[in-house]
């Protein structure tokens, strides 16, 4: 139990660091190729922060373990906005300006509406593994094609810019860009490995490991973009970290389990946890609405989805 703990621990911190070092790279190298810093935000950083996810995904359905690669999915979409979101709101309101998030937020919901209607059947086939994929990729070509021929001025640009390194000598960037890519997918396996063992030992499903442990662990990143973010006053970037984390999640992360391991479907994951992802995307905006002209999460806001999220985890563990 000790060597697993510890292996689940040891993997998620290098997890963690090595999707850093990674997104440092990447966007890095994208800023000495000259690509606009919109661009960089919405591409290379959204797709990094769900390293983690990503490399989870691929790692627990190459050793048959859908269940934990879907569990991940949803448990991390649900962190993203119950945990992250709501830890970052009770540090003060978290205003929406950008027009760009105005449309990447209904978005988010109609592609969690079609990953639930794909997994309301306890099925995730290879063809809807791939037609998820797919719906990435339209999606990620719209946004290029929108961010490059835009002419209007968007609070997220600016603050995008702020946050991609300046400066970074290329051998530098390249450098930490494969390390992050040689170091994601061997430390994904070792928090595989760990939580599998914790998992066993304590008799939790594949599905509540991927859920809860380790779901939290791979929503790491977000919550220190996230409280960052705030710190700064860079809200529309703290929001679009989520934002855009959940959208990569739902159509690329969940595709993989379907390209590489298509089959059963845990029944918990597409009714109970399916809808509790529908329902905290819904709530997202829902209280962002509410909130008026202001557009914006407020405190009370975040201590209502940080209580939801506890209140998940103990339906789950209870369960």
């Amino acid at each position: 139990m000790l060597f697993n703990i510890f292996m689940l621990i040891a993997g998620l911190s290098v997890l963690v660091w090595s999707a850093d070092k990674f997104v440092y790279g990447a966007s890095a190298f994208a800023r000495n190729l000259g690509l606009p810093p919109m661009l960089i935000g919405l591409t290379i950083v959204a797709m990094g922060s769900s390293a983690p996810e990503m490399f989870v995904a691929v790692t627990a359905s190459m050793e048959g373990m859908t269940d934990t690669a879907i569990g991940n999915v949803l448990g991390s979409n649900i962190a993203n906005i119950t945990l992250i979101l709501g830890i970052t709101a009770l540090l003060g309101a978290i205003s929406v300006r950008s027009q760009t998030l105005l449309r990447e937020i209904p978005l988010m919901l109609a592609a969690t509406a079609i990953a639930g209607y794909f997994l309301h059947d306890g099925m995730l086939t290879r063809t809807e593994g791939v037609t998820l994929m797919g719906l990435f990729f339209i999606l990620m070509g719209y946004l290029i094609w929108h961010g490059l021929t835009s002419k209007q001025v968007d609070t997220l640009e600016d603050e995008a810019d702020k946050e991609i390194p300046k400066g970074v000598p290329t051998h530098k960037a390249v450098f930490w860009l494969i390390a992050g890519i040689i170091l994601l997918p061997l430390s994904a396996d070792w928090m595989v490995q760990g939580a599998v063992g914790i998992a066993k030992a304590y008799h939790l499903s594949d599905l509540v490991i991927g859920l809860t442990i380790i779901a939290i662990g791979t929503s790491l990143p977000e919550l220190a973009a996230c409280v960052a973010g705030v710190l700064k006053k860079e809200h529309d970037l703290a929001i679009g970290n989520i934002v855009g984390s959940n959208l990569f999640n739902i159509l690329a992360v969940l595709a993989l389990p379907g390209i590489i391991a298509p089959g059963e479907v845990d029944a918990a994951a597409s009714t109970r946890d399916f809808y509790m992802v529908m329902a905290t995307s819904s709530a997202l905006v829902i209280l962002i609405l509410l909130s008026g002209r202001a557009r914006a999460l407020k405190p009370w806001h975040g201590g209502v989805l940080l209580l939801t999220f506890i209140s998940y985890q103990l339906v789950l563990f209870l369960a």
